[in-house]
């Protein structure tokens, strides 16, 4: 492995070269690395604080544990898009390069929603790069049926059947509730951060990825074989505990665990699950 240059960031993070793109990651904690891998929408960015979506109030905790490196995803915060829409295979590439260009020995890889997705997918096509995965409600897109890939097509498309992103139907959707409109709000503060009216662009670009299959089935998960944590709530809108219940049977080295009263959010308790099980695989 060949560590790369880096460079700070204005937000107390560091940049990084890898996969063809500038990588911008935050750093706490000392011990075992842990590649912490953040959800749709939001970013590791400050302003995502007391948001239930983002791992921003978490970092501490997870930083008493763990060496963690929280990158930015391609196009989120203060990562460089690149050319267009990205795949999940190819965000899962660039948390490989990371590993490499950090010198990092075979981290834990873990993450909630997209996150989620990304570390397993990294473990199914590099499985000797990662030392154990945490898949914290990012498993539906391994069923191609998932009512989620519906869901947010209404989100993002403004149809349950659209092809192509709309800003304007996902800004409506967002101001229909007092909490979505906040994440609109924080969103759009956010990723602005790489110009006015960004937060469009970044839309557009996640569009095709979050709303139709990944290319990988769950049937594909077998090729998983670092231990995985199969993580969500049991009112989870997007994860269904039936589908984690399929990822779970299909993964040679897996634990699950479904947390009651929870929906599609990051928890104390989520914390505290991931914390537990990563510690009895760290070594």
């Amino acid at each position: 492995m060949s560590v790369q240059a880096i460079r700070k960031s204005d937000r107390g993070g560091a940049f990084v070269q890898a996969n063809g793109i500038d990588i911008h990651y935050l750093e706490v904690g000392e011990g075992e690395p842990l590649v912490l891998l953040h959800g749709g929408v939001v970013s590791t960015s400050s302003l995502w604080r007391n948001h239930p979506f983002a791992y921003a109030d978490h970092m501490e905790t997870l930083g008493r544990h763990f060496r963690v490196i929280a990158p930015d995803t391609r196009g989120a915060g203060l990562t460089e898009p690149g050319d267009g829409p990205a795949s999940f295979a190819v965000l899962a590439e660039d948390v490989r390069a990371l590993i490499d260009a950090l010198g990092l020995d075979r981290p834990m890889v873990g993450g909630f929603s997209e996150g989620g997705v990304t570390a397993t997918i990294l473990g199914l096509t590099h499985p000797d790069s990662v030392r154990a995965v945490v898949n914290d409600a990012g498993y539906d897109v391994f069923n191609p049926e998932s009512p989620s890939f519906m869901m947010l097509r209404m989100m993002l498309g403004g149809s349950p059947d659209a092809t192509t992103a709309d800003p304007d139907a996902a800004e409506r959707f967002f101001s229909a509730s007092p909490e979505m409109k906040h994440t609109l709000e924080v969103m759009k503060a956010d990723h602005d951060g790489q110009g006015e009216g960004y937060w469009r662009t970044y839309i557009t670009n996640a569009f095709p990825r979050t709303t139709q299959p990944a290319g990988y089935t769950s049937d594909d998960l077998a090729r998983v074989t670092a231990p995985t944590l199969v993580l969500a709530g049991d009112r989870d809108a997007f994860c269904s505990v039936e589908e984690g219940v399929l990822a779970y049977r299909k993964l040679p080295n897996a634990e699950l665990a479904i947390l009651p009263n929870t929906e599609h959010l990051i928890t104390p308790a989520k914390v505290a699950t991931t914390i537990e099980f990563l510690e009895r695989h760290c070594a």
